[in-house]
């Protein structure tokens, strides 16, 4: 079996649109959370989100006419791409082989804009004013295709769609295809935007999101005041190599893909099981696989969505992973009070965070944990980062229909 190591990574979050400014951001404990401006919220039942900012697709150097004939999700994947494959600095056809380079890249809504602006084109001028790039442009699987026929990777492509935790699974697929010798490198991650109407209006009527219009009370992990989660968008894309390929060219790492968990809970469509039993059997076999012994600090990035059910299971979860004791000695923050939910790119930026925090030995807070909840009385880092050298860091994702993934990262 073949050592797996993060060797690029490149980010659009409502944080920053580089890994840079998103860690300092981070580290700094700003809140990317604001009133929703790209559509008009008036009549929207929920008025803030986390959005991504200033977003320039030509900066990336993304032409004119993919502009045109992409949704954004798709956009955010060539943009963080770019970034990801620029950081790495790995050259296909020279440093590997275009058929042992895959992707695995997925998207848990797709291209909902897309959907929502050729829906109201069907309902004012008739079937014929559907554009012919309607489909090609909203399925979940086309950021991925994209990105794959941007850098020549001939390898396996493999799109997940698993809600929440399309992100983390689509790394922990990633790992497994070079793991097990499938692949040499693999360009992987999770976009999302799914800011609009259709989304926001689905979102809240299903009282998923919070309600509060103050965007500094609003994303409350672990707080007794929370009451929903902030929808966010963004995307998060990592490269992966072997060990082999990665030493052989010199390549900067940023730390070693060491373990995965994939479990489902079996339980209901949306709500997550009360005991959190699939998450922390996924954090379990994430461990197990990473070799984590009792006497290494972790990290864990926690799923910590700020709704009323996710934050205590989860908290129930890591107590039964770890063990009381290793629970209280962990350390944990959800950087989804900062970021808000990103949905199925936010796995893939929550894992370049952790990479971060192993490389850099700080831990980013929880923000606004301002009245933690009895129920949740684990170390969540309230208010500001931590100066804190971490072995192993986990991250946690859970999704509707009970998917939960958990991926664990190595200091090297």
């Amino acid at each position: 079996m073949n050592k797996v190591y993060i060797t690029g990574v490149g980010c659009i979050t409502p944080l920053g649109n580089d890994v840079n400014t998103l860690w300092n951001n981070l580290i700094n404990g700003v809140c990317g959370i604001d009133f929703i401006k790209q559509i008009d919220n008036t009549n929207l039942p929920v008025k803030i989100a986390a959005e991504v900012k200033e977003f320039n697709p030509e900066t990336w150097g993304i032409d004119k006419t993919m502009i045109r004939h992409n949704d954004r999700f798709a956009l955010f994947a060539l943009a963080a791409a770019a970034q990801a494959m620029q950081d790495s600095g790995l050259k296909v056809g020279e440093d590997i082989d275009p058929t042992r380079f895959g992707t695995a890249i997925g998207s848990g809504i797709g291209g909902i804009k897309t959907f929502e602006r050729e829906h109201a084109n069907k309902l004012q001028y008739g079937l014929r004013r559907i554009s012919p790039l309607f489909i090609p442009e909203m399925i979940s699987n086309i950021a991925g295709g994209n990105v794959a026929i941007t850098y020549n990777a001939q390898g396996p492509n493999i799109p997940m769609v698993t809600a929440c935790a399309t992100g983390t699974h689509s790394v922990g697929e990633a790992y497994r295809l070079i793991h097990e010798g499938r692949a040499d490198a693999v360009i992987t991650g999770g976009t999302e935007a799914a800011i609009c109407e259709m989304a926001v209006g689905g979102f809240a009527n299903m009282k998923a999101l919070t309600t509060s219009e103050d965007p500094m009370a609003a994303s409350l992990p672990f707080d007794a005041r929370r009451k929903g989660f902030v929808l966010g968008e963004g995307c998060g894309i990592l490269i992966l190599e072997s060990e082999t390929l990665a030493k052989k060219r010199g390549a900067k790492i940023y730390a070693e893909v060491c373990g995965y968990g994939n479990t489902c809970d079996a339980h209901h469509y949306t709500a997550p099981h009360p005991e959190c039993r699939g998450g922390a059997q996924s954090m379990r076999l994430a461990l197990e696989e990473a070799g984590f012994k009792d006497n290494e600090n972790l990290y864990i990035n926690a799923h910590g969505t700020g709704t009323p059910l996710n934050d205590k299971g989860e908290t129930k979860g890591i107590k039964a992973a770890l063990g009381e004791e290793g629970a209280r000695k962990a350390v944990i923050s959800s950087t989804k009070s900062m970021h808000g939910h990103m949905l199925g790119a936010t796995g893939a930026v929550e894992l370049i965070i952790s990479a971060l925090a192993l490389k850099n030995g700080i831990i980013p807070p929880t923000i606004h944990l301002d009245q933690p909840d009895p129920e949740c009385d684990l170390d969540y880092t309230p208010h500001t980062a931590r100066k804190w050298q971490a072995d192993v860091a986990i991250s946690n994702t859970f999704g509707f229909g009970g998917n939960n993934a958990t991926v664990a990262l190595r200091r090297v």
